[in-house]
């Protein structure tokens, strides 16, 4: 098993617990003080590109991204001439190909007309209480830098005033919030998707949100996800709330309903619930079924109205993920989003993550090779997001080569929610008593003073946000949101940098010849050449003339 450093002297950055392969934690805390790289980006922006101390510090390379299988062992490919996508308007000359310039325009579906600002999704922020607290800073964020968010799974189902009888809703509070409150800074670029489990569709939220919100926002069905193999799962503390969830056709574990259960918890014995969602296609026997299922489930959501519609799959075996590829091409979905093993952003059950599934970079090699396969057969390949455990720039830019041309986004779950925690936390110190405000300290720890004690101090985006919505909007801008557009600007940057040096000035140019293998391994499981075979021939080839 691959180890990852907890510390990195030349950013300054530390992690708290173990180092996961994304480079955060892996148990990534709300009220954590500091200080992975994600956590710090979040706040200084994009000068966390570059080495600590500048002039009075050298710099290099551990070079020790070359140790098993991951997206670390992959390296990007640079190139010493020549220019590809230069955007209109502009020349291939040294004074236009620079990487500011860099286009990261990014669309995806049937028709390309869902647009973002630059190549990242949210993961799904469903019923896990973390996401409903820091709703705001997730939703406002997205919007505002213009990519999209993904209203998770039982959002409806959990919320005890939502009105639900035989299989209709007639209210829903707590998904409107969210959908509202990304629609109310949308500008045209991003999106809002809501996705549906097994308790979600028999609970009518497609046909509710198509009724309140019409085509503003996308569906999306879910055939699991990378974290674990049996549905969501959240936890609860009162057992009047565990009852509502089984009357709401929830799995609770312990179950509540028992006479013993109810005595333990009275006598502190039991002190949690654990609810669980339900397995989907249990019914089903073999992949035909599931692709008329599948289509018939689709083609439901278009009566419905719905123009665009996605589909969440997990990391399940090879035959599951062509089955989602070719299922979701012939439907004409507008996007598949592929979870490796690796990422989480709820209460996945541990040793399920650690030991279930395929981790990322095996199952997005494959995906990259069935879409191919498909392709060369001439049929429709689906736009995909690769997602797991994905969190800095060379992340976006090595899944997206290694996809390509078929990945369109990088999906990320965790590393997108810090921000909104360290946000929440400053304003929380700042602004004290705002009950709105998920926040964990009582007073600004050293590794945000080292920074500033003021908002505009402290967060490098402040004044591009303040320009973005106008002064008197500013106010009503949680921090977390500008946390949020803090972090993509060090996201943008460093992917435009990266691209700049593959002399890549556009999304599309990017491709699977922009990347190399670090050891052979990886090379066989990927099918990207070893590092030092590439452009070898070529280069035998120019010594002997």
């Amino acid at each position: 098993m691959v180890q990852y450093n907890k510390t990195d002297d030349v950013l300054g950055t530390v992690n708290r617990g173990n180092a996961a392969e994304s480079g955060l934690c892996t148990l990534c805390r709300a009220d954590c003080t500091g200080k992975c790289e994600t956590w710090l980006s979040s706040m200084v922006g994009r000068k966390m590109l570059y080495p600590r101390d500048f002039g009075t510090v050298t710099a290099g390379s551990r070079n020790v991204t070359h140790v098993g299988v991951s997206y670390n062992s992959l390296r990007v490919q640079g190139y010493n001439y020549g220019a590809s996508g230069v955007p209109a308007g502009l020349t291939s000359s040294s004074d236009d190909c620079i990487f500011p310039n860099v286009n990261l325009d990014a669309s995806f579906g049937t028709d390309g007309t869902t647009t973002a600002a630059l190549p990242i999704m949210t993961g799904a922020l469903g019923s896990t209480f973390i996401a409903a607290k820091y709703w705001d800073s997730f939703a406002i964020g997205a919007a505002l830098v213009g990519f999209p968010v993904v209203v998770g799974e039982n959002v409806v189902g959990i919320d005890r005033k939502a009105k639900i009888a035989n299989g209709r809703i007639s209210s829903a509070p707590e998904l409107d919030r969210r959908i509202e409150t990304y629609l109310r800074y949308f500008r045209g670029r991003g999106a809002i998707i809501v996705q549906m489990n097994v308790e979600d569709t028999r609970n009518g939220v497609a046909e509710y949100v198509m009724d309140k919100f019409g085509d503003k926002v996308i569906i999306e069905l879910k055939w699991g996800q990378g974290a674990k193999d049996i549905g969501g799962e959240i936890q609860v503390e009162d057992l009047d709330y565990a009852l509502f969830l089984v009357d709401r056709g929830y799995i609770v574990d312990p179950d509540p309903r028992k006479p013993t259960v109810q005595e333990a918890f009275k006598k502190h014995g039991i002190k949690a619930f654990a609810r669980h969602s339900r397995l989907g296609y249990t019914e089903l026997q073999s992949a035909e079924q599931v692709e008329a299922d599948f289509m018939k489930s689709v083609e439901h959501l278009r009566g419905l109205g719905y123009k665009r519609v996605t589909l969440k799959t997990g990391s399940y075996g090879m035959e599951a993920l062509a089955m989602a590829i070719k299922y979701a091409s012939a439907a004409k979905l507008d996007l598949l989003t592929i979870d490796g093993s690796g990422g989480g952003t709820g209460m996945s059950p541990w040793n399920m993550m650690e030991s279930w599934g395929v981790p990322s970079i095996f199952l997005h090699a494959k995906a990259a090779e069935y879409a191919r396969t498909l392709s060369d057969a001439g049929k429709p390949v689906v736009d995909m997001a690769f997602a797991g455990g994905l969190a800095r720039e060379d992340h976006i830019f090595k899944a997206l080569a290694l996809g390509a041309p078929f990945t369109k986004l990088v999906c990320m779950g965790r590393s997108l929610m810090i921000p909104g925690f360290l946000g929440s936390n400053i304003e929380g110190v700042m602004k004290p008593g705002l009950p709105e405000l998920s926040a964990h300290w009582e007073r600004l720890p050293s590794a945000v003073t080292d920074i500033g004690r003021y908002p505009e101090e402290i967060f490098y985006g402040y004044y591009d946000v303040q320009d973005h919505v106008g002064e008197n909007e500013m106010k009503n801008i949680p921090y977390g949101a500008i946390a949020m557009w803090t972090l993509a600007d060090k996201l943008s940057a460093g992917l435009q940098q990266l691209m700049a040096g593959a002399r890549k000035f556009s999304l599309a140019e990017i491709s699977r010849n922009d990347i190399v293998s670090g050891n052979r391994e990886t090379e066989r499981e990927t099918g990207i050449p070893f590092i030092t075979d590439v452009q070898d021939s070529a280069a035998k080839e120019l010594l002997a003339r």
